[in-house]
């Protein structure tokens, strides 16, 4: 099939991993083609907190998620749209996934009112009246010009009673039907669908047969890593993941910890996002290779050892390489801000207030998570995926009794 019959987006399979089934693969978007499976970084008001886009291209982030809600409140969407749309407005040139804004909605605004037509809620910024739609959600997204766009439903509970779930799911089964007809850019903007139904495989199953028979450019799976275990969130993912077409994007939301990204990739996942890294980072948390690092510790205030001894900086990324050129400064050894980044200096930032710790920390983080992917491709290629599991559960401390995670 001739690359102008495809999609706006669309998946192309590299590599099946022989022991495990994990796929190896690249999304193609109308802002470039980008290797799976991802870590994506979250930029919920345009922008990733700390972090500037030049800084995202050299550390290899691909694709950018970023917020409906937020974006909708201010500096709005039309605004947006007069300036050429979100990717113009931030400044970057890659692919950028927008979610529908209901997850906002239900943990953030207050006198919500849900009915078929859509949620009725106040903002959180000024007390405002809105009201959100799934014919709402695509208009603002469609303004963003966001190249993934994820369909509205309904944030709940994973622990809520089967018949409030079946209710919900269906709901947003049918919202999903409403955002595909109101959706008006199908030649460069891609609808995604969710699949809902906590824990249980009937519901699971009624969601992802409905919205396969969309046909839609790509699915997420929706409502996990909201409070259950982690074995729990596998156990769905089991029965879920099958029911996904093979040639179409797999996305699980809301999933950043080293042990959850290996076992969603596992089960067939090739997107993933979550404001962990930048978040824990802000305050002090740092993501090594050996496990956590709480950086505000006395003990770092004497240790002039970088972070994270086996942590790049710039990424080999070759979509990097294209839009820069090959740098020669970039394949130097010593040219390395991480490895001349030491824990006492990073103490000391946070220690003084200053800014430059958030940030340098942030940056830390989320490199740290897109080496890890593509480390975790490279295994994948090299049919090694259990025998890198084996490596992360032991150095990052997963086998620890007792380890303090993510």
């Amino acid at each position: 099939m001739a690359k102008s019959e495809h999609p706006a987006v669309w998946y192309e399979h590299l590599h099946t991993e022989k022991y495990t089934g994990a796929r190896r693969g690249r999304i193609h978007t109308p802002h470039g083609t980008f290797e799976t499976p991802m870590f994506m970084p979250v930029g919920t008001q345009g922008a990733v907190k700390g972090v500037g886009t030049r800084e995202l291209k050299d550390i290899g982030a691909q694709f950018i998620l970023s917020n409906t809600y937020h974006l909708w409140v201010r500096p709005g969407d039309e605004l947006i749209a007069q300036a050429g749309g979100l990717h113009k407005y931030m400044g970057w040139d890659q692919a950028i996934l927008t979610d529908s804004g209901g997850f906002q909605v239900f943990s953030l605004a207050d006198a919500r009112k849900l009915k078929e037509e859509g949620v009725t809620f106040q903002n959180h910024v000024n007390g405002d009246k809105m009201f959100l739609s799934p014919e709402v959600a695509m208009r603002i997204q469609n303004n963003l010009g966001s190249d993934v766009m994820m369909q509205l439903d309904e944030a709940i509970p994973y622990f809520e009673t089967y018949e409030y779930i079946k209710e919900s799911m269906q709901r947003s089964l049918r919202w999903a039907e409403r955002a595909q007809v109101a959706h008006k850019n199908p030649d460069t903007q891609a609808l995604f669908g969710i699949v809902q139904g906590a824990g249980f495989k009937a519901l699971r199953t009624e969601s992802a047969n409905g919205l396969v028979g969309m046909d839609l450019p790509g699915y997420a799976v929706g409502g996990l890593s909201v409070g259950e275990s982690k074995k729990e969130m596998n156990r769905v993912l089991d029965f879920t993941m099958p029911l996904l077409p093979e040639d179409k994007p797999r996305y699980l939301m809301g999933v950043a910890a080293p042990d959850s990204l290996i076992d969603g990739v596992i089960r067939g996942v090739d997107m993933f996002d979550s404001v962990l890294p930048t978040r824990i980072g802000r305050k002090g948390t740092l993501m090594t290779r050996f496990g956590r690092v709480v950086i505000k510790n006395s003990k770092y205030k004497n240790d002039f050892t970088p972070l994270d001894p086996d942590l790049s900086y710039y990424s080999p990324n070759p979509i990097r390489r294209e839009q820069f050129g090959n740098l020669a400064q970039y394949d130097l050894p010593n040219y390395n801000p991480f490895q001349n980044l030491t824990r006492s200096y990073l103490h000391h930032l946070f220690n003084a207030n200053e800014l430059l710790g958030a940030q340098l920390a942030s940056e830390h983080n989320l490199r740290f998570l897109l080496q890890f992917m593509e480390d975790m491709r490279t295994a994948i290629e090299n049919d090694e995926l259990l025998a890198f599991r084996e490596t992360v559960m032991e150095e990052y401390g997963y086998n620890k009794p007792n380890a303090r995670l993510f």
